[in-house]
């Protein structure tokens, strides 16, 4: 086995591990952690399959946005029923539909592992094990387009995300007043 086999499996199993920890926990902290290390795993898995440019728009997006979002709105959530016993920021969830969730993910799982075994993949070239792949980055390709054919809309999306970001923050000065 190959060191970079060992790294998918590894990764793998660190993304599986991390989705299941979300669905068996009942710590919504715990489940942001989890959630955290889950789409590190996938970022992992995106650079050893050669997309360097999805593994960065998911750490930027998903684990710097999404999830620091996230995980300001449980920290800041009040929760006004609080037991004696329980810390500040001790949030737990009330719902326990733990057997669908198990169900549907197991379905899932297994509709995709029947999907992997029948499909019939191509290797486009011949490479030895020896050899290495050659480099498939398409961060040179997409910066390119971003900055000269597609500078305008990209752009026109940074300036919406401002005054999106803009408003809020008017609407949430508003809603303390």
């Amino acid at each position: 086995m190959t060191l970079a086999e060992i790294a998918f499996f590894g990764f793998s199993a660190l993304a599986i591990g991390a989705s299941l920890a979300i669905l068996w926990t009942r710590n919504v902290m715990y489940a942001a952690l989890c959630l955290f290390v889950g789409l590190l795993g996938v970022a992992a898995l995106y650079v050893l399959a050669g997309a360097d440019f999805l593994a960065i728009t998911q750490i930027l997006i998903y684990v710097g946005g999404v999830l620091v979002l996230l995980i300001f709105g449980i920290m800041l959530t009040h929760r006004a029923e609080r037991d004696s016993n329980q810390k500040m920021n001790f949030v737990l969830t009330t719902h326990l539909n733990r057997f669908w969730g198990t169900v549907i993910s197991l379905s899932i799982f297994g509709i995709l592992f029947w999907l992997i075994l029948h499909t019939q993949f191509l290797i486009i070239g011949s490479y030895s094990v020896a050899e290495p792949l050659p480099s498939r980055s398409s961060l040179r390709g997409i910066g390119m387009h971003l900055m000269t054919t597609h500078v305008w809309a990209f752009e026109v999306a940074g300036v919406l995300l401002l005054v999106a970001l803009v408003g809020a923050a008017y609407l949430a000065v508003q809603k303390e007043k």
